[in-house]
């Protein structure tokens, strides 16, 4: 029955609709929304007052989208917010506080260089709980799970982890002591392998390993200093890979120079699914020559969705960022990913999400240009925020979420 799961696009007008994605993407049991700008879905325009009122509209434009697929806030298992100042988030905690009571979402906050719009000061985007599934699947009342543990930071105003389904999803970590609360001494190296010990922290707290690990976003102030987190990463996982996106921030919360955010394979899923059943789901990590190597899996399967690493503009014959602007740079973007996608047997369409980093926020009109050339249905879901530098000096960098249909063995 999985193989013909239906991947489900929806908008609703009472909420800003975008000619260049959809507002949520549901598939199997989550929904992927759009990252939602502070935009009165009536006048198309940036509301009054500080960021405290952008904040709210924000939420409120997430609640609009919510609640038209019929669910509710308390669905939410993860926001991501981006802002133009790391100042500002105290008074977006304020927004929050009045959308998010119990069992808060994880997040990640983080400041970048540019949003879609000039006025803009935040940004937020939402994962989504789904019960129900999509077509033909029955619908269940599956539990969501939000926990902490005093072995690593606990933030007053989210969930360490939010189990729903088979993913746990984590709000990104801070190179914090958990005991002190400060940022640890030490260069890049040493805060980002305190990034990853906190994670590990909170996976052996729900009886986890890193082997469950299927993705990483990787958030850094300084671009150079991947080569530093790589070599942290080899050693916190030396076999198994899972995949990876690395984003420039302009400023980290603390002052941080490094934050690490992890998706989490989950096999025994959230009650009344049973472990016996589920316990033994495969994750899958694949790579092809048919796109730039890397030093992490190109893709990472877990169940109902495919996980890939974000691809930079580079012809994987070369290994050489290739030429013809940003048109001729989205382009690769996404011929890699389709090269990856089709590697494991699934087309463009299965795409229910894209992250887009661009250097230079004025380059959007062409990015969504060469975007629709690669997509014959429904548009996936989407977030795009500008950084002031991209890997390899590349113009823009692209992720993506992707629906599996088959499941992972041994779903069926």
């Amino acid at each position: 029955m999985s193989g013909n799961i239906v991947k489900v696009s929806r908008d609703t007008p009472t909420a800003p609709i975008d000619p260049a994605s959809s507002q949520t993407v549901a598939f199997s049991h989550y929904n992927n929304l759009s990252a939602q700008l502070p935009l009165d879905p009536q006048s198309g325009q940036i509301v009054d007052g500080d960021v405290k009122a952008q904040a709210t509209r924000c939420l409120t434009n997430i609640k609009a989208i919510v609640e038209s697929i019929n669910h509710t806030m308390n669905d939410v298992v993860k926001t991501t917010v981006f802002v133009r100042n790391i100042s500002d988030v105290e008074a977006i905690d304020d927004a929050y506080a009045a959308f998010f009571n119990d069992d808060l979402p994880t997040r990640t906050v983080v400041a970048v260089e540019d949003l879609p719009l000039t006025d803009a000061l935040v940004q937020i985007d939402a994962l989504v709980s789904n019960g129900e599934g999509t077509p033909p699947q029955d619908s269940l009342d599956l539990v969501k799970v939000s926990r902490n543990t005093p072995t690593a930071p606990i933030d007053p105003a989210s969930s360490q982890t939010v189990a729903f389904s088979h993913y746990n999803n984590l709000s990104a970590q801070l190179p914090l002591d958990p005991q002190s609360g400060q940022i640890v001494d030490g260069d890049v190296k040493a805060q980002a392998t305190q990034c990853l010990t906190n994670i590990k922290a909170i996976l052996e707290s729900i009886g986890h390993s890193m082997d469950d690990v299927v993705k990483t976003t990787v958030f850094v102030t300084d671009i150079s200093d991947i080569e530093a987190v790589n070599e942290v990463f080899a050693e916190v996982f030396p076999g198994y890979v899972p995949s990876r996106s690395v984003v420039n921030a302009s400023v980290l919360p603390l002052g941080a120079s490094v934050q690490i955010d992890t998706v989490i394979s989950h096999g025994d899923g959230t009650p009344p699914q049973l472990p016996e059943d589920t316990k033994l789901l495969v994750i899958e990590a694949s790579n092809t020559a048919e796109a730039p190597a890397a030093p992490y899996s190109h893709t990472v399967a877990f169940s109902h969705y495919n996980h890939i690493s974000g691809q930079l503009p580079v012809d994987p014959a070369t290994g050489q960022i290739v030429t013809g602007g940003i048109e001729g740079q989205v382009g690769q973007c996404l011929t890699n990913i389709k090269a990856i996608v089709e590697s494991v047997d699934h087309v463009m369409d299965d795409v229910v999400k894209l992250n887009i980093q661009v250097k230079d926020m004025s380059d959007i009109d062409a990015v969504n240009d060469v975007c629709a050339t690669f997509f014959e249905g429904d548009l996936p879901a989407r977030t795009t925020v500008g950084v002031s530098a991209i890997p390899l000096g590349a113009l823009v960098q692209i992720d993506a979420v992707v629906s599996n249909c088959e499941g992972t063995p041994p779903q069926t």
